[in-house]
């Protein structure tokens, strides 16, 4: 019987780790798949950029790397001490 605190990956996994890894690599051949599909159809773009190939795929791996740069930045920012809810202030 599963423990209520189980990972959600193992419940997805259901304890085989090869279904794990079945899943990564249909998830990258679906996404391979569309990127040469890019190839294959009329664009039409607002702007020239746009008719490039792949750029949306491009444009979304750089805004996804820079909002998890982003993330990573305002979490030194905003993060409070260990202790910061125990001190006795």
């Amino acid at each position: 019987m599963r423990r209520t605190g189980e990972s959600a990956r193992s419940a997805l996994a259901g304890g085989s780790p090869w279904l794990g890894l079945a899943a990564s690599l249909a998830l990258v051949a679906v996404c391979a798949l569309l990127f040469a599909a890019d190839a294959l159809y009329h664009k039409h773009a607002a702007f020239r950029i746009e008719e490039l190939f792949g750029f949306y795929a491009l444009f979304g791996f750089v805004v996804y790397v820079a909002l998890v740069l982003t993330a990573k930045a305002l979490r030194k920012l905003l993060m409070r001490p260990e202790d910061y809810y125990d001190s006795d202030v």
